[in-house]
């Protein structure tokens, strides 16, 4: 039966990002006393690039109590495969919602109470107990609750406490990412590709893009922007070193500020557009004022709970982003978690009952995410590893299965 609680409970929460916003939300409306520590001492709203909604993450926000409308994202209706030279090599209709992280981020900023969230708190590390759990600051103060939820992202340093020897995988590949404002499109690239969810796939690559909101997280007609996603193959240890590395010669090991990516790197990578990609994609790409890359992981985490402390998100589980649901994992996890909480007093029984859901799902999400970037990591193997892998990358498939939930 529900737990009806009598004495409020407290949370901490570390990650202010969204998942950690999903958690703090949904327990704040179960009864739940929440504080967000994020490290950051800035605003996060400014960050990120797309995402793609499905029905469990609309769901989430309804539950986390934001109003879900037609301002949420930008809705399209189908999908198209373009051929190098332009053409439309295969479509298909399907219809999504598309929204910005910035829009996430506000939109679940905004529904949960000032006084809940801390900005520039850095965690210096965590402990659990029978009966409390705590948090220790840099600053040297400490923070006691009934339960730590460790949403601080795919190098949570909360996770590396408590399952040191699982270690994030590097894929082979990289992402190439950024942000197009529409109105600086020319005429034709903006009718082919504008309200569609685009793919291009020169051979061991996979460029796609989709309309999401802009600044200041309008969805409206002339004031949205293009998110475009481009996967490229890079060995790592030389070149996804050389990508990393900055005009100084410092390598930045955990991924390269924007800013810091060298001229000759952009350069490189524009000419490949060029030489790879549909004009209406090396037009994307050249437009893009401030593009950036990342290193593609993967990690399953081989548990969720330590005592009172908990794992949710990127740091229980980093998928690679094939499938479009790191998200959607993230809010499903805040989600089950709340639930719960609310149907059992005991709090390590309902701990282990959030374990026992998400440790599956989240471990199918990761293998399915690498099934569908295997034919780009194979690209690093033999030729007959290449040779099989480009047999099931066809635009059917990929336009299939490619940002959608999978049957798990």
């Amino acid at each position: 039966m529900p737990y009806d609680q009598t004495d409020r409970r407290n949370a901490i929460i570390v990650g202010g990002s969204l998942g950690g916003l999903f958690a703090a939300n949904l327990l704040l409306r179960s009864g739940w006393d929440v504080t967000v520590l994020e490290r950051v001492p800035d605003e996060l709203a400014g960050r990120g690039a797309g995402i793609v909604t499905h029905p469990e993450l609309l769901g989430a926000l309804t539950a986390a109590g934001v109003e879900v409308d037609d301002d949420i994202g930008v809705t399209v209706h189908s999908r198209i495969t373009l051929n190098s030279d332009g053409s439309i090599a295969r479509s298909r209709p399907l219809t999504q919602t598309l929204t910005a992280w910035s829009k996430m981020f506000h939109v679940l900023r905004s529904a949960l109470p000032d006084a809940c969230y801390r900005s520039g708190a850095v965690v210096e590390n965590v402990a659990s107990f029978e009966d409390h759990a705590k948090v220790m600051l840099c600053d040297g103060t400490s923070l006691q609750a009934d339960l730590v939820i460790a949403a601080d992202g795919f190098r949570s340093n909360i996770r590396q406490k408590y399952l040191p020897d699982v270690q994030l995988q590097y894929a082979g590949y990289i992402a190439w990412r950024g942000l197009v404002d529409e109105r600086d499109l020319s005429r034709k690239t903006w009718g082919t590709l504008f309200d569609k969810f685009g793919f291009c796939l020169p051979s061991g690559e996979q460029m796609l893009g989709y309309p999401v909101a802009g600044p200041g997280n309008s969805t409206q007609p002339g004031q949205r922007r293009y998110n475009f996603v481009w996967y490229r193959p890079a060995e790592e240890t030389i070149a996804l070193r050389h990508l990393l590395t900055d005009g100084m010669g410092k390598c930045h090991s955990n991924g390269i500020p924007p800013q810091l990516i060298r001229p000759d790197v952009l350069a490189d990578m524009r000419e490949a557009a060029h030489d790879l990609l549909s004009p209406q994609f090396a037009e994307v790409v050249d437009k893009t004022k401030l593009p950036l890359f990342q290193p593609i992981y993967d990690l399953k985490a081989t548990r969720l709970v330590f005592d009172r402390v908990v794992l949710l998100g990127d740091a229980a589980f980093v998928a690679r982003p094939h499938c479009g649901m790191g998200v959607t994992k993230a809010a499903g996890d805040a989600v089950q978690l709340a639930k719960s909480l609310a149907s059992r007093k005991n709090i390590h029984e309902a701990l282990a009952d959030y374990e026992h859901h998400r440790l599956q799902f989240g471990g199918a999400i990761v293998e399915h995410a690498r099934h569908l970037g295997a034919y780009m990591q194979a690209q690093l193997k033999d030729p007959l590893e290449r040779e099989m892998a480009e047999k099931y990358r066809t635009p059917e498939a990929v336009m299939r299965e490619t940002a959608v939930v999978p049957n798990l």
